[in-house]
């Protein structure tokens, strides 16, 4: 049973720590680490959560950090994890803060991600209005795209070394008013899986073509014959992304080359459709390729899997959101192409990926001008602190 909507948090109990969590926000931003080099970052979260009380694990899967904290006698277990890397991206935005990095940018809000949760932290261990154990999970190499800080930690033992029930983490949402909330039960983000193909055929001089095999050719063919896959092979009501995104081949006008390289990002919001498209992108092209008389070597490398919500777990963070911040500023987000490494832990357990509002103005992320909205850092505090909350009460 509920109690007394004043027990929980609220945005207002997070009026006093704006400053404070600003100027966090300014300080990581301003000293990015890219993925697998969080050292710094690590250190600076770790120490203020054993400041604060929590028992405090550091170099989980790399420099992932895992702070803990119970209260009461309560069973249930909840985590919460936001992401620390930035990107290779020089920034561009004119800041007072910006990077001090050359070449490294908090262009994807992470600083942000982390500033929220250590909000909620300090929150957390001064009230202690909770019964139960929270943990909470500061991930690296979210961006590394594959290998990344979300298997490290889980191969490093997470689930068995700090267990709890269910999981939630957010990402900020460029478009959106600053500190509305953002939901999608279900399939949310999608599946990231890149191809590498390399045609081979049979150079020679580009006067006399009759006597090669051309690669550029059958390049160019492959990548009209790879566009019918999402059109003719994929259910109209499903969604699906095939992008060739790079064709190298040939150094000299009068030459035919030996090779054809293409590259392919293929995205999907469904298991069944992402085996599909490995499927008849591997069996097309080998077609295609053959029926010109060259050979193919095809790596076919998946990445993130989709983002996959569960329901009870989204329809509880729905309610706590609107407890919060009213109805009119909650919303069913709509399917995003993007892919997020988050997507592994909710393959062992329960939870829900949140979007938190950046700003209707907002620059898109991973741009060289891209900034994490300060207005919305204490809505997101406020958010996971009664989340924890509501969920560890009995």
């Amino acid at each position: 049973m509920m109690l007394n909507d004043n027990v929980f948090a609220r945005v207002s109990d997070f009026d006093a720590m704006e400053a404070e969590l600003t100027g966090i926000r300014h300080h990581l931003h301003a000293h990015p680490e890219l993925s697998f080099e969080e050292a710094e970052t690590a250190r600076f979260v770790a120490d203020k959560l054993e400041a604060w009380g929590y028992e405090v694990t550091r170099n989980v899967g790399g420099h992932g950090v895992v702070a803990r904290l119970s209260a009461g006698d309560g069973r249930k277990g909840i985590a919460i994890r936001a992401d620390m890397d930035a990107l290779p991206i020089v920034e561009e935005s004119g800041l007072a803060y910006a990077s001090q990095s050359l070449g490294k940018m908090h262009a994807c809000g992470h600083d942000g991600h982390t500033t929220v949760l250590l909000g909620a932290a300090e929150y957390l261990a001064r009230t202690r209005r909770f019964n139960g154990t929270v943990t909470l999970i500061f991930q690296p190499a979210e961006e590394a795209g594959k290998f990344s800080g979300a298997q490290a930690m889980i191969a490093d033992g997470l689930f068995e070394r700090f267990p709890f029930d269910a999981i939630f983490g957010l990402h900020n949402h460029p478009g959106a008013p600053e500190g509305d909330i953002l939901l999608r039960s279900g399939p949310m983000m999608a599946s990231s899986d890149t191809v590498n193909i390399t045609i081979k055929g049979l150079g020679g001089h580009a006067s006399r073509p009759h006597l090669t095999v051309d690669p550029v050719v059958i390049a160019c063919n492959l990548v009209v014959s790879l566009q019918t896959i999402v059109s003719r092979n994929v259910d109209p009501t499903q969604t699906a992304v095939v992008t060739v995104g790079t064709i190298h081949a040939g150094s000299a006008v009068n030459v035919i080359p030996e090779y054809a390289k293409l590259a392919l990002s293929v995205r999907s919001f469904d298991p069944k459709i992402r085996n599909l498209l490995q499927e008849r992108i591997v069996k097309l092209t080998q077609s295609v390729v053959d029926g010109y008389g060259a050979t193919v070597e095809i790596e076919y490398e998946r990445g993130y899997p989709v983002v996959v919500n569960s329901e009870a777990e989204t329809a509880f963070a729905r309610t706590v959101a609107e407890e919060l911040i009213g109805a009119d500023r909650v919303s069913t987000c709509h399917l995003i192409p993007g892919s997020e490494d988050f997507a592994y832990f909710l393959e062992h357990k329960p939870g829900s990926f949140l979007r938190l509002g950046n700003g209707t103005n907002s620059a898109i992320l991973h741009s060289s001008k891209y900034d994490f909205a300060d207005g919305s850092l204490i809505t997101g505090a406020a958010l996971w602190a009664r989340l924890v909350e509501r969920y560890l009460t009995e």
